[in-house]
């Protein structure tokens, strides 16, 4: 099972990875915004919380849970301040109290589309973690109600998609029902459908027309700066270095100071074969001002990629070093290990 730190984009093409996983490990078994505060919430304590999702975005959990928890404490029954808690265990990947805040939420507002896909997303890891396939059984019934509520939520209908795609048809799978699901993407936004069209021929293992979809999205000139580090990624996994950098562009005039500049900088770079000296420096830089969240590059892959940097520089030892904690931080990740077996046949 190959797990990034946490989720890359929380996206369910990593969810059903761990699905897959369950049907392994059980043979025998058979065949998603809260629109606001509760009305009885004070406003103070809705301004309060609402400041609070702001840190969230830097990746401070703590002061996300220390405003919900503090929310609660005078609404018991206050549903944004139970969703806020899901996504800060989530992000800390506490996937168990992700599940009972994400449920909490939907029981106080089963109409909420958004409750629903944080449930789904939740349900989803803590299946993988517990090796229960009742959790995952019901991943696809909260992505479909969280589409089902909200048309226009892309990203329940993503999600949706990447699990019909890869799913097992015992759990509901489908390439029909995917491309269904990247069509009603793309006729709500043209960007996200190209996108969403990428993603459906990577989990079909089309790399060519992959690409033509992002490029497509490239060609729209996205006003945000999420699709071009999406589209970073397929380039940093095919190992392009000069379309990595492509990629970029648009998104460093965007936002400037974004950490993931950093990563995909120190990427492009090892996969052109230097200068490393500016590798090395990205890849630390990203280390130690990115935020953990499970929508960043995890620091487990910037550990390997700066394990590749030494390794072919001829730095054995501070590439086993890197490598180890990579492995350290994530224990799935397959190239660390062969190159640590390279370096160490006898370990």
């Amino acid at each position: 099972m190959t797990l990034e730190s946490k989720i890359r984009r929380s996206r369910a093409s990593i969810l059903v990875l761990a699905l897959w996983a369950l049907l392994l490990w059980f043979p025998s078994a058979s065949p998603q915004s809260l629109q606001a505060t509760q009305a009885s919430d004070a406003p103070d304590l809705t301004r309060q919380l609402d400041a609070a999702t702001h840190p969230f975005d830097a990746g401070k959990c703590s002061e996300v849970s220390a405003a919900a928890r503090q929310a609660l404490t005078k609404n018991p029954k206050n549903a944004q301040a139970d969703l806020w808690l899901a996504r800060c265990f989530f992000e800390l990947a506490e996937y168990d109290q992700a599940v009972v805040y994400a449920e909490r939420t939907v029981d106080l507002q089963p109409s909420s589309s958004q409750a629903h896909l944080w449930l789904g997303r939740s349900y989803g890891l803590e299946a993988e973690r517990a090796h229960s396939f009742l959790l995952a059984r019901k991943v696809r019934r909260e992505f479909e109600t969280a589409v089902q509520l909200d048309a226009d939520n892309l990203a329940a209908r993503r999600d949706l998609m990447e699990f019909y795609l890869e799913a097992p048809r015992v759990l509901g799978g489908g390439q029909d029902k995917a491309w269904q699901q990247a069509e009603a993407i793309a006729a709500r936004d043209a960007v996200e459908g190209h996108l969403a069209g990428g993603a459906f021929w990577q989990g079909l293992h089309q790399p060519l027309r992959a690409e033509a979809e992002y490029r497509a999205a490239l060609e729209l000139k996205p006003a945000r700066v999420e699709p071009y580090f999406e589209i970073a990624e397929f380039y940093e996994k095919r190992g392009e270095a000069g379309e990595v950098e492509g990629a970029l562009k648009a998104a460093l005039l965007m936002q400037p100071l974004d950490p993931r500049l950093d990563y995909y900088r120190g990427v492009a770079r090892v996969l052109d074969g230097g200068p490393f000296s500016e590798a090395e420096q990205f890849l630390k830089n990203y280390l130690s001002r990115a935020p953990a969240r499970s929508d960043f590059p995890s620091y487990a892959a910037a550990h390997e990629w700066l394990g590749r940097l030494y390794e072919r520089s001829g730095r054995t030892r501070q590439a086993v070093e890197h490598y180890q904690m990579a492995l350290r931080l994530d224990a799935h990740r397959r190239e660390a290990r062969q190159a640590l077996a390279r370096l160490h046949p006898d370990r």
